[in-house]
């Protein structure tokens, strides 16, 4: 350690002094950028979107849901049931929506099931039927109603003057229409007896993709009415083609029952309705 002493030591203390005051001087101040954040209730910052995420997927026709004319599709759903209770042809509602496999329909999924306005009635539509007099027949007892476009509203003047037979031969009653319980009547027989059309129809459906009918037939009538023939053990005729009244179309059986029998319904705009309101007394 060295000591200085007299003049040097305090010459020695000015320079020590002012090479301190200069380094100091030189020296910045590194402080972190102040932002003003007011009372804190600025604008918040941009919310960043993952470019990988997807748009939720919506079924197809969802932006047709709850308007009139359409069906939204629901767990256990079939076209050919949809189609029943439409009151339409299942192969129509199939065109109508460019469906492409019949057996692919998807829960959530909106269906046209009328018409579309500017499409033309097919050419094989069914003639009406007429009514008849005689013992062997009775006239439909709805009463007419005013011409519309669509087959879920009224139908045309005369098209509900059909004259309805029973489709079997059998008198028996097993059990009556009931609108929750069971949509039409079933009629006691023995395995094979014949089934026949209750009025000149087309044949909209033929097959068991039906769970609780078995081997099934559909008759359409005209935009107003369809038919259905449940149970059967022998199918006798296809789809589209064209059945006159009292024409045998199957024979009885007990495909899906308990028991050999015929389901049959009658449905009004796809509504079940009470059969014996419409077929002749025996």
């Amino acid at each position: 350690m060295f000591v200085l002493c007299g003049r040097g030591s305090v010459l020695w203390a000015v320079l020590v002094a002012s090479a301190l005051l200069a380094g100091c001087s030189s020296t910045r101040l590194n402080r972190a950028p102040v932002e003003d954040r007011g009372t804190g209730m600025g604008r918040p910052a941009p919310v960043q979107m993952d470019p990988n995420t997807q748009a939720v997927k919506q079924p197809p026709g969802f932006e047709n849901a709850g308007k009139a004319g359409y069906y939204t599709v629901k767990p256990g759903d079939t076209l050919y049931r949809i189609g029943l209770d439409a009151g339409q042809n299942w192969r129509d509602i199939q065109r109508w929506n460019s469906i492409e496999n019949p057996g692919q329909i998807e829960v959530g999924q909106t269906l046209r099931v009328v018409p579309p306005t500017n499409v033309m009635a097919p050419a094989s539509s069914v003639a009406v039927a007429k009514p008849v007099t005689g013992s062997g027949a009775a006239v439909n007892p709805v009463a007419s109603s005013q011409a519309s476009a669509s087959p879920l509203s009224s139908s045309t003047a005369g098209e509900d003057e059909i004259a309805w037979i029973w489709p079997t031969k059998s008198t028996s009653v097993l059990a009556g229409f009931d609108e929750v319980k069971n949509k039409g009547l079933d009629i006691a027989g023995t395995a094979g007896d014949p089934v026949m059309a209750a009025a000149d129809g087309r044949v909209v459906y033929v097959g068991a993709g039906l769970r609780g009918y078995g081997n099934l037939i559909i008759l359409k009538h005209n935009n107003t009415y369809l038919t259905a023939y449940a149970h059967n053990q022998t199918l006798l005729v296809k789809e589209d083609q064209t059945v006159q009244k009292g024409q045998k179309i199957a024979e009885m059986g007990n495909s899906d029952a308990d028991r050999v029998k015929l389901h049959f319904e009658v449905r009004r705009q796809g509504k079940p309705v009470d059969p014996a309101k419409y077929l002749p007394t025996r």
